[in-house]
Order: C-alpha cells, then structure tokens, then sequence
C-alpha cells in the first residue's frame, strides 16, 4: 500500500512536460493518491492526466474562482480533497533598481497574490468543520527566500511572503485538521534550468555551494512532498530547505559565476 492511499491531491502547476509539478504530481500517484493536475495548458495536462490515471483542469492561479472549481472537480470525482500543492512560479532576474512596475506587478500577482489564493480556497475545500475531512497544504517556496542571490530581490520577496503566509494558515487552521508547510528547493535541474545548466562553468560554480556535492532534482522535492503531504507529518508551519545544505554557504555571487564561466571556456 502506498503512503497516499485513500487520498485526492491536487497539483497546481503541472502544464510543463516533466517539470517539478509533474514529477511530484507522478509520485502522488506512484503512492496512491488519485490526482487532479491543474495548470494553463490543457493538452499536456490532459495528457499527462492520463498517464497517471488522473483528472485534468485548466487554472489560472491568479483567480479565485479557477482555485475554488479545480477544488470542487477533486471533490466531485473521488468524494474528497486532502492534498493542494502550488508549484507555480517563474523567476526573474533582474536587478533591484532596474526591475519596473510592471515586472513587481507580475510577480506579485503570480508569486503573491497566487498563494495567498491558493491557499484560502484550498482551506475553503478541507475544513473538517465546514464538511472537509482536513488535509495538507504545500506551497512550493525557495532556498532564495532565506539566502542572498544577486538580481533577484522580487522573486525573493515574493517567496519569503508565502513562507509567512504560510506559518498564518497553519497558525490559524490547524484546529480545522490542516497542515500548512512549503518546501524549498535550490536549484533544482529541471526543463525550466536546461539551458543555463548547459553554459560551461556555470554548475560548477553553483556545485562550490552545495555541501552534499551535487544540484538538486525534481524527485528530490517530490519525495519531501511525499512525506509532507502523508499522514507520517506531525509537522505545520514548517519550511522545508530540499537543497543539499545549500543554507548554509549560499549562491554564488556574479563574480563567482564569471570567473567559472571564464575558466570553462578558456580550457575548451
């Protein structure tokens, strides 16, 4: 039996073909849950809906009324919802001086606003006084939001607002029967990192920070979501830090990164 029998997850941020909401959408169900994967594009979602033998929507995280209906079609199709998970997100890197309105406005929105959302609806679908049966919630955060990286600061932000919303919810709803914690990854090679992973230099650079000797993989956080998401988690509020002890040495500096990328290239 899996560690998840029994339960519905939904995963919200699943629309990219093998990114981290995938692989932890896929682990889900490897241990049993019944998965409802959501996101903005709907072939792939359905497509993958299908390898894994789940349901499929399309969601804006941005609007509520996208959150509260993915919400209602978990409860719909399999009688219950114990697990959200947000993995939604893209960064910026952008300095601070020079990221505009425009730019704060964008990721806010997303990286904010989206969590903040996020995790009213899925509190609205699990209280076990409102006809719930409780359940756990997880937001995808980031090692950036406890660390320095250069030209980052609103990515940054925004995710250290989410851990906080996070210590809220689970402050506020844990007589409810829900558990509330994020998990951050490092960097984590993935589709979305494929192409700076491939610039010689640069992963060694960030290897030097990494005291367990490698980067970070989407089964990686998938398997902390596991445990998080189970019944095993006598844990709420908690920020889990997936990312090889990265914390406590810290990104490299651009200095840093140029100076591998340097050394790279002049030896080929």
């Amino acid at each position: 039996m899996g560690r998840l029998e029994g339960k519905t997850a939904l995963v919200i941020g699943a629309a990219g073909r093998d990114n981290m909401g995938q692989v932890i959408a896929r682990r889900f169900a490897k241990e049993g849950a019944k998965v409802v994967v959501a996101g903005r594009r709907m072939d792939e979602l359905e497509r993958f809906a299908a390898e894994i033998g789940g349901k499929a929507t399309k969601v804006d995280v941005t609007r509520k009324a996208d959150l509260e209906a993915a919400a209602k079609l978990a409860k719909d199709e399999f009688g219950h919802l114990d697990i959200a998970l947000n993995a939604t997100g893209w960064g910026l890197l952008k300095g601070f001086l020079e990221t505009t309105e425009e730019e704060f406005d964008a990721m806010s929105e997303l990286q904010f606003k989206g969590p903040f959302l996020f995790m009213q609806s899925m509190i609205a679908a699990m209280d076990n006084k409102a006809g719930g049966r409780g359940g756990s919630i997880i937001q995808i955060s980031s090692a950036t939001a406890k660390i320095m990286f250069h030209d980052h600061a609103a990515y940054m932000g925004a995710k250290a607002g989410t851990d906080h919303l996070i210590r809220v919810v689970a402050n506020e709803f844990g007589t409810h029967g829900i558990r509330a914690n994020s998990i951050s990854p490092g960097l984590t090679e993935s589709p979305m990192t494929q192409d700076a992973m491939g610039v010689p230099g640069l992963k060694e650079a960030f290897l030097k920070g990494y005291p367990l000797g490698r980067i970070g993989t989407a089964d990686d956080i998938a398997a902390a979501a596991v445990f998080v998401a189970s019944d095993e988690c006598f844990m709420t509020g908690e920020n889990l830090q997936i990312s090889g002890g990265l914390t406590l040495r810290g990104n490299p500096t651009r200095e840093d990164i140029a100076a591998s990328v340097a050394a790279a290239s002049a030896t080929e």
